[in-house]
């Protein structure tokens, strides 16, 4: 099941449990959730062409994984984080770039800038927000013209027949967990977050790319990463240690004390219709 899934996200939890439900793994995310690729940033630099000195409005920076991508070219950014946590790590990634300001509040409860943006930049994090709230509220962030960018890593997935192996486990402890999705399946969930994009009515021109990668964990990170997607996280505390502890063992009983992980890294950028 994907992180993304729209079980997990603004429609699925009351608004004060969304703003701190990243707050109890923020130190695990800041440490083995993946960065963006700089060859996507790179791209999205081009296709924007956003000037030297643009003003960029972040929504939910979590502890700045794509913060400091942007924030080594330059440009000033606005990060809005509900997570105190969360909050606290990205004033520490970013604390050589004094152009960056980490703002501890929810972008519902943000008071609007009006055409003050040349983009409004949400990283893995666009879902959390209620659509009918995040899209017309961007784009009066945005000026004339303005960028929306969607930065999206999806859910790591280990090669197939690893994934086979541990079915037994994820069918004792979390039977509507452990899913491989290939990539035609999560290009299929970006293509929705495009459309929904689209749909809202503020945003035109949806230009969309992805890449994939592969980078290797030791299994204490792979399941330290698991822990921070959360389909993981709204299992019960015991029932999650027990999954954990089966699926490492049977990694271990394989003979692995690493896992290669494959990534699905993408974009969405949209400019503001007027």
């Amino acid at each position: 099941m994907h992180q993304n899934n729209p079980k997990f996200g603004a429609d699925a939890y009351p608004f004060e449990q969304r703003k701190s439900w990243y707050s109890a793994v923020a130190e695990a995310y800041n440490r083995v959730r993946p960065r963006y690729p700089q060859a996507l940033i790179n791209r999205i630099i081009e296709l924007t062409q956003l000037p030297p000195n643009a003003a960029i409005l972040e929504l939910g920076c979590g502890p700045g994984n794509a913060t400091v991508a942007f924030a080594q070219k330059g440009y000033k950014l606005i990060c809005i984080e509900p997570s105190m946590a969360a909050c606290q790590l990205a004033k520490q990634n970013c604390a050589t770039y004094p152009q960056v300001e980490i703002n501890n509040t929810t972008f519902e409860e943000w008071e609007v800038e009006t055409e003050r943006f040349n983009a409004v930049l949400a990283a893995t994090s666009i879902h959390w927000i209620t659509p009918e709230i995040v899209y017309p509220k961007a784009a009066a962030a945005l000026q004339n013209n303005g960028y929306l960018i969607l930065l999206w890593n999806m859910t790591a997935q280990l090669p197939y027949e690893v994934c086979q192996s541990l079915k037994e486990a994820y069918q004792k402890y979390a039977p509507s967990l452990g899913k491989y999705e290939d990539r035609a399946t999560q290009t299929q969930i970006l293509k929705e977050f495009g459309q929904v994009v689209t749909d809202s009515g503020h945003f035109g021109g949806l230009v969309s790319e992805q890449m994939q990668w592969e980078v290797t964990y030791s299994i204490d990170d792979y399941l330290l990463l698991l822990s921070t997607y959360s389909p993981y996280m709204a299992l019960e505390p015991q029932q999650r240690d027990d999954l954990f502890a089966a699926l490492k063992g049977i990694l271990e009983q394989n003979g692995k004390n690493s896992v290669q992980l494959s990534h699905l890294s993408a974009f969405h950028i949209a400019q503001k219709t007027l």
